[in-house]
């Protein structure tokens, strides 16, 4: 549960694949985000335009290709209500035209029925500006709204629009009003109360030329392409989260760090220095244990104090979470020992939740509790626990089966990340060489390799297949040194799996 002691750390990790970026609360892991440097993705925020493949009249609703192998979807109360503003913009708009007349002399109106049917407006092979609001998961496509929106710290600038929304602890509207050029709307978010003229000013204008630049592209050729995306993973994270529990930034790219810290000046001045460059020679993620925390939080059973620990299953309709209290055992109080169980294990699956980003239903099989309070008790403890969750969320009481049911937004694909390793001896394919031949497979390759004029060989082993081979006095090793003639030297790495063995010359570099 977040209270107002919660200290927050940003730890960006940079490499030629992709950014990992970690969120910390109390130096733990909360959040784990990645962007990948590699080829095009669709996230959320991404603005393209896009050909409208097929029409569902059944659905009210249309796919559109927007560049992906699977084709987004949109529904008829996704085009906004000014959605023949857009399509004539896009219709309308060439090369040799003045855009911005052409933009700020559109008519807005009028606003689209509610019961309205989608083939009166779009048809096959039409072009249309669409924004993916849920990222494609399993076999879906995208999501998509023609309604576009860009987001600010500050302001979320809305064109084709006339309305301007704002906090009603803000005092902004008129300023807001007043800046704004003919046909864009605007919404005043909660982070800019406090905030001066010149910075909301100074963001406003930034968010008007990043839509206005995309105008060209849609100018140049009616075809499939990307117009513009949200910004960086990392300043989107910090779009929605900075505030004063913030104590670091930590970036281990020069490139990426002037750009956080360009971007914070922008948004919140006077925690610039929060931003720091990370030069050590340990990866940053190691560093900051957040390579550890990951192995632990992300397997399928995941521990916690005391012998206690989660199990989660991911499946196509649903995520399921068992509760299992291992040995904890704080009271002789069996009901009250179970209470505290469910309690830690809440704590955990709002973490988890958040980590994972899991989305759409999430069943939780709690340990059964008696007492009708507790249960209530508990039911009360995890809504608590979810209040900082950004995503949408709804969570009902336990059952008398001591299930509880949670929904979740659900906008991109569940975060899976493989915490386990491809056995070194088996090499994943759960067999290995029989130990009754070990002795005589390192027997065939000293003997070619003293064929190939190798006399001194070191036989680096486990201390398991160590023992076995220079038991007794007439061992296997002093029959290969007769034998062979040569000199031979067995060293024990307690590294080596059980029947590991390299072995290697006389300057220690390895034999094949």
């Amino acid at each position: 549960m977040e209270t107002a002691k919660t200290e927050k750390d940003l730890v960006v990790d940079v490499s030629s694949a992709e950014v990992r970026i970690a969120l910390l609360e109390n130096h733990r892991l909360s959040e784990l985000n990645r962007e990948s440097n590699q080829g095009q993705s669709f996230s959320v925020g991404d603005v393209f335009l896009g050909k409208v493949k097929k029409l569902l009249p059944a659905l009210n609703a249309a796919f559109v290709d927007i560049g992906d192998s699977k084709e987004a979807f949109i529904h008829y109360l996704d085009l906004g209500l000014y959605f023949k503003a857009f399509d004539t913009f896009v219709r309308e708009s060439n090369p040799n035209r003045d855009l911005g007349k052409l933009y700020s002399e559109m008519r807005i109106g009028p606003a689209l029925a509610k019961e309205g049917r989608i083939e009166d407006h779009l048809k096959v092979g039409q072009m249309i500006i669409a924004q993916i609001t849920k990222e494609p998961i399993s076999t879906k496509g995208s999501r998509l709204t023609a309604e576009i929106s860009l987001a600010g710290r500050n302001i979320v600038l809305l064109p084709f629009a006339e309305k301007v929304s704002v906090s009603q602890k803000i005092s902004s509207k008129t300023l807001v009003r007043s800046i704004l050029p003919k046909n864009y709307g605007a919404i005043i978010r909660t982070a800019a109360e406090g905030k001066t003229a010149a910075l909301l000013v100074a963001e406003l204008r930034l968010l008007i030329e990043k839509w206005e630049g995309s105008w060209k592209k849609v100018a140049a050729s009616k075809g499939v392409k990307l117009l513009f995306t949200e910004y960086s993973k990392t300043t989107t994270v910090l779009r929605d989260l900075l505030n004063d529990s913030f104590s670091n930034i930590h970036v281990n790219d020069r490139k990426v760090f002037e750009e956080t810290r360009k971007y914070i000046s922008l948004i919140s001045p006077e925690q610039e220095k929060i931003v720091k460059l990370y030069e050590g020679r340990e990866p940053i993620f190691d560093h900051f244990e957040v390579t550890r925390q990951i192995k632990s939080s992300f397997g399928k059973v995941v521990p916690m104090k005391q012998g206690t620990y989660l199990v989660i299953e991911t499946t196509e309709a649903l995520n399921v979470i068992d509760v299992n209290s291992g040995i904890r055992a704080k009271t002789t109080d069996q009901e009250e020992n179970t209470f505290e169980v469910n309690k830690l294990a809440a704590e955990e699956i709002a973490r988890q939740l958040r980590l994972r980003d899991m989305g759409g239903i999430v069943i939780v099989d709690f340990i059964d509790m008696a007492k009708p309070e507790h249960r209530n008790d508990l039911f009360k403890y995890m809504r608590d626990l979810m209040a900082s969750d950004r995503a949408k969320h709804n969570v009902l009481p336990l059952t008398k089966f001591g299930l509880m049911q949670i929904t979740r937004q659900r906008i991109r694909p569940v975060t899976e990340i493989n915490t386990t390793e491809k056995c070194p001896l088996c090499h994943g394919t759960g067999r290995i060489t029989s130990t009754v031949v070990i002795d005589e497979e390192i027997e065939r390759k000293i003997a070619d390799l003293v064929e190939k004029g190798q006399k001194t060989l070191t036989v680096k082993v486990s201390p398991i297949l160590g023992a076995y081979l220079t038991r007794g006095w007439n061992s296997f090793v002093r029959k290969w040194r007769r034998k062979y003639k040569c000199k031979l030297d067995l060293v024990e790495v307690t590294e080596h799996s059980i029947l590991q063995y390299e072995i290697t010359d006389l300057n220690g570099k390895a034999l094949e």
